[in-house]
């Protein structure tokens, strides 16, 4: 079946897709590394090269291949391979603490590890270097796999942000929903990824473009510079970023000496996206720029395309066609149109549910009265009069001080309009005379003192700042989310 035709049809799985496109169009660029280019037909070759290895080795469909290190050539390899033999891809982040690796390979049950050299850690899984890979490999034709659309596709692990990290189980349905929601252009498309492979932020953009036969510029490493360096040189057309990359895309000196006329579509999803920043965007970066909002578990998802909606980017726009997103109180009961909850989101694409979780699945699970599932988001807003969802906060990162809801982003986005603050963040302490009470944490060259009473000013008497903290930094994932629970254990 060709790639057209599987895209037409009602499921298709990735690795069968680039083997049609290694078919169709061989020679064309899959994936661009560095110096290096993939070609479809290289890549196919591949694949099967790695999938016939694992099958060697003793990996049968439905294991887990823990995948560890930064982005690279070898690691795109080693995750599709992984699909290709019909095992689970676990890509884990660099970021965590060797335990936390050590758990989360001891979860997923990966009976084999694939690492870079900086990343060696104590765990019973055989471990294989990516330095190695070529010595490992073996050159035989794997058994063919018969993969639907409930088998897990991969194991995506939460930042820790909140604690432990969980294991996302998200099935072939799922990324096949991803791919089939992309438009057509996807196949003519050079994909610029600036995000680290063991994301979900990644995956979206990397993984359609794959299905659709279109072209991966995978970088090691972002930095802002050597990003438009690369688009320029490679004639980028479509981008997933985050946040705090767009800002400092838009703030590098150089931005406007770039040609980045070939860009059509530039999208963004993971963190707040501030309205000054996406206005920033639209007057200066050619192209669509897209607003998405969702879980890495699914349930529902927004979307916002700026350049239409110029007066909506406060919000991050509507539901997209045929998903359902609901708000909720705190017993599970559906609020009245323009009242606050908690975001539960329904779609065709969720994850199964949390890896060998069931506590912690059956707390992220909402049902309708129709007994329809929903995923809960965690996430508080409020929808406008025209259907626009307005996000105010985590629901963890509320502040219930004197009795008050404070939303740490209505503070945030106070101390974020002074022109010597560049980064800023708010959370909530334990307060003996209010139970909880604001601290808010910055970026910039002003006086704390100072702008302590600037913000102060501006705020309602219960929404005041207790304190305020310059830092050289704020703590990020490699996606750019604040890390609130250090910033609160750095104060305590």
């Amino acid at each position: 079946m060709t790639a057209e035709a599987m895209l037409a049809s009602d499921f298709a799985t990735l690795p069968d897709l680039i083997r049609a496109h290694a078919a169709d169009r061989g020679t064309k660029p899959a994936i661009i590394f560095a110096e290096r280019s993939m070609e479809y037909a290289e890549l196919d070759r591949a694949m099967d090269r790695i999938a016939f290895s694992l099958q060697r080795d003793g990996a049968k469909q439905g294991d887990a291949v823990a995948i560890l290190g930064p982005n690279t050539l070898e690691y795109a390899l080693v995750f599709l391979g992984a699909l290709r033999a019909g095992c689970v891809a676990a890509p884990l982040a660099p970021s965590a603490t060797p335990d936390q690796l050590a758990a989360m390979v001891a979860d997923c049950g990966a009976p084999i590890l694939f690492h870079d050299a900086a990343h060696e850690i104590d765990v019973p899984a055989r471990k294989i270097s990516f330095e190695g890979l070529l010595d490992w490999l073996g050159d035989g034709t794997p058994v063919p796999v018969t993969v639907g659309p409930e088998d897990p596709f991969n194991i995506i692990y939460s930042s820790g942000t909140t604690g432990t990290p969980k294991g996302i189980v998200q099935p072939h349905a799922m990324r096949w929903v991803h791919i089939g929601r992309a438009p057509a252009g996807f196949g003519d498309a050079v994909t610029m990824v600036a995000t680290p492979l063991y994301s979900n932020t990644t995956l979206v953009s990397f993984l359609p473009t794959l299905g659709w036969g279109g072209t991966v510029v995978l970088l090691a490493k972002f930095d802002a510079r050597e990003y438009l360096v690369q688009a320029e040189k490679h004639r980028g057309s479509i981008t997933m970023l985050v946040p705090i990359q767009y800002q400092r895309i838009m703030a590098d000196p150089e931005f406007d000496r770039f040609d980045l006329s070939s860009f059509t579509l530039k999208t963004c999803t993971s963190a707040p996206f501030s309205a000054a920043l996406k206005a920033d965007i639209l007057a200066r970066w050619p192209g669509l720029l897209v607003e998405y909002y969702g879980m890495t578990e699914g349930g529902g998802t927004t979307i916002l395309v700026c350049n239409a909606h110029p007066d909506k980017l406060h919000t991050v726009g509507k539901p997209i066609e045929g998903q359902d997103i609901r708000l909720i109180d705190d017993e599970g009961r559906e609020v009245a149109q323009g009242e606050i909850g908690e975001v539960a989101g329904r779609s065709g694409a969720m994850m199964t549910g949390y890896h060998g979780r069931r506590d912690a699945t059956d707390a992220a699970t909402w049902y309708d009265e129709a007994g329809n599932r929903f995923i809960r988001h965690g996430d508080i807003g409020r929808f406008d009069e025209d259907g626009f969802l307005i996000l105010l906060d985590r629901k963890k990162d509320l502040i219930i001080s004197g009795g008050f809801n404070v939303y740490p982003s209505d503070l945030e986005a106070v101390l974020a309009q002074h022109p010597e603050v560049s980064d800023c963040a708010v959370v909530g302490i334990p307060s003996e005379q209010w139970g909880e009470t604001p601290i808010g944490f910055y970026v910039g060259s002003g006086d704390p003192t100072e702008l302590l009473a600037w913000c102060n000013a501006q705020l309602g008497k219960t929404q005041r700042l207790a304190d305020l903290r310059r830092m050289d930094a704020l703590p990020r994932s490699a996606i750019g989310k604040v890390l609130k629970r250090e910033l609160r254990d750095l104060y305590r």
